[in-house]
């Protein structure tokens, strides 16, 4: 979801009004892969489950030339094993540049941001989601910079959904706020990734309690809600709402 708002070109407007008509696509029936459906309370969600024992996870958020990626195709033309699932993964001004941390490829391209603003991404507590030593992790800003780490991929977003098993103290119950929302949580060993796009618009509140109650993590991290986006090739889904910022790909190991 962008941030730090300014007005939009009308053409690029326009385009992602339409895509966000377009519904999340199902999973066809009797399909067996990374990727089914769960409830979020009566939402369905679209839930991945990536073992790093036989997955590589990379991020793409600027290419070589220090431009955006903005597209699924774009961000797998730059690793050379094929894609079996993208998710975009972290906020991002309007010119689709990552707003907060950003680690890729284990260089920092952009440093973390603790400051007060407009949007999600300032509903503090915020989070990183990192993968180090080939376990990943999702861990308040804060606690993360305190740490001290030296991540092979990292990307800032926020609100945290779940810190320690807590749901973000600023959520409200039966909030009005839906949309369609993606996000990320971590088994407690770090050998999981659990990557989920809801199919229909939910709150904030109902999203971190799925996180908590059915898939099990303590810790997890917002996405996106506006622009929440995925390609699944095993299933047919290449769902893009718009033009996209950081950029989550998962790829088999050698």
């Amino acid at each position: 979801m962008k941030t730090l708002f300014s007005s939009l070109v009308p053409t690029v407007l326009a385009a992602s009004f339409w895509s966000w008509l377009v519904p999340v696509p199902d999973l066809p029936a009797g399909h067996d892969g990374l990727c089914r459906i769960a409830m979020a309370g009566t939402v369905e969600t679209i839930l991945c489950e990536v073992p790093l024992a036989g997955y590589d996870l990379t991020l793409r958020a600027l290419d070589a030339s220090d431009r955006p990626y903005e597209t699924f195709e774009n961000a797998a033309k730059s690793v050379s094993s094929p894609v079996v699932l993208a998710m975009n993964a972290g906020m991002y001004h309007e010119d689709r540049r990552p707003v907060g941390l950003t680690v890729q490829d284990g260089r920092t391209l952009k440093n973390a941001v603790l400051g007060t603003g407009s949007g999600n991404f300032s509903l503090r507590p915020n989070g990183v989601f990192y993968v180090e030593n080939g376990r990943a992790f999702v861990r308040e800003t804060q606690a993360y910079l305190d740490e001290g780490h030296a991540p092979a991929l990292a990307t800032q977003s926020g609100p945290m959904l779940l810190i320690d098993g807590s749901v973000h103290p600023r959520f409200i119950e039966n909030s009005d706020s839906l949309y369609v929302r993606n996000g990320v949580g971590v088994s407690a060993d770090g050998g999981i990734v659990y990557l989920a796009l809801t199919r229909k618009p939910i709150n904030f509140h109902d999203f971190a309690v799925f996180f908590r109650d059915t898939v099990g993590v303590r810790d997890a991290l917002f996405f996106d809600g506006q622009v929440s986006s995925l390609s699944y090739p095993a299933a047919g889904i290449a769902y893009r709402r718009d033009r996209l910022g950081p950029i989550l790909l998962v790829t088999e190991k050698d």
